[in-house]
């Protein structure tokens, strides 16, 4: 009874041991992920591993996983413009590595590549392309500006075994001294149009007064030469025609009495 429990006991022994052997032989590459092969003799191998359950070597060989999803990151950057403004910008950056420079990338820059090499590329890209530029063009050419930044960094960043999946502008401001005198500039041009637009009312009002006077003018010289052709008769006609318009105003209040000519008074009253 005894040699049995120890052959069980022998025997559990070893399915442990194998077991640990067998599972530190194996690992596993997540979905999205990349792994790169450390060799403790011959270093880093130039196969990439792809995604799922793999055996290596316990103890030689050693597997680095790295992340091949797109991953944002934001840099920001103050520079100059070409007019010696200074200009903050932030740049919105989807990246991630080649997968067949995994090896390349791991041994000459590591891990932590994104780090090192993102921020001083940007800097540099950001500081040439906003340079070509003055204040006003970076607001009014801001697409341009934005195609020309992710060319010339797409291309500078494949030089280290990145893909730049999307490069945006997502914030560009300018320093205290720049918005002030961008403001003040509105503000004059706003009060230059209001002093335009009072120019102009006055200019009309002048031009309507001027047309009025001379509509007057020439009313006063055509009754001047009505008077004259037809002498009192036309005064006359306009008497009559303003008696016939009080006659007619004064016919419709039923406070006016009308007097026969002549006569003194309407009733006569008893004694």
């Amino acid at each position: 009874m005894a040699k049995l429990f120890e052959s069980i006991g022998k025997l559990g022994l070893a399915l442990a041991v194998g077991g640990g052997i067998v599972n530190s032989a194996l690992f596993n590459v997540d979905a999205g992920h990349q792994a790169v092969i450390f060799n403790r003799f011959k270093g880093v191998q130039d196969d990439v591993v792809g995604e799922g359950t793999h055996f290596l070597i316990p103890w030689v060989q050693k597997p680095i996983i790295f992340d091949c999803r797109s991953r944002p990151r934001n840099v920001p950057v103050i520079t100059g413009s070409k007019d010696l403004q200074n200009v903050n910008i932030t740049l919105r950056i989807l990246f991630r590595p080649m997968t067949k420079q995994l090896p390349r990338i791991f041994t000459s820059i590591g891990e932590d590549y994104d780090e090192r090499v993102l921020p001083s590329i940007t800097t540099e890209v950001l500081k040439a392309v906003v340079a070509r530029f003055d204040a006003g063009e970076l607001i009014t050419q801001r697409e341009l500006v934005s195609r020309q930044v992710s060319e010339d960094l797409t291309e500078r960043a494949s030089t280290f075994g990145l893909i730049l999946d999307d490069v945006s502008l997502t914030h560009l401001t300018f320093g205290k001294e720049f918005t002030e005198a961008v403001e003040m500039k509105q503000v004059a041009q706003q009060e230059a149009e209001r002093a335009r637009f009072v120019v102009e009312k006055a200019e009309q009002q002048k031009q309507a007064a001027v047309i009025s006077a001379e509509g007057d003018s020439q009313a006063a010289l055509l009754i001047a030469n009505s008077l004259m052709e037809a002498g009192d008769g036309l005064v006359e006609l306009r008497k009559l025609e303003a008696a016939e318009d009080i006659a007619f105003q004064l016919s419709r209040s039923r406070n006016i009495t009308y007097l026969p000519s002549g006569q003194g008074t309407l009733l006569q009253l008893p004694q």
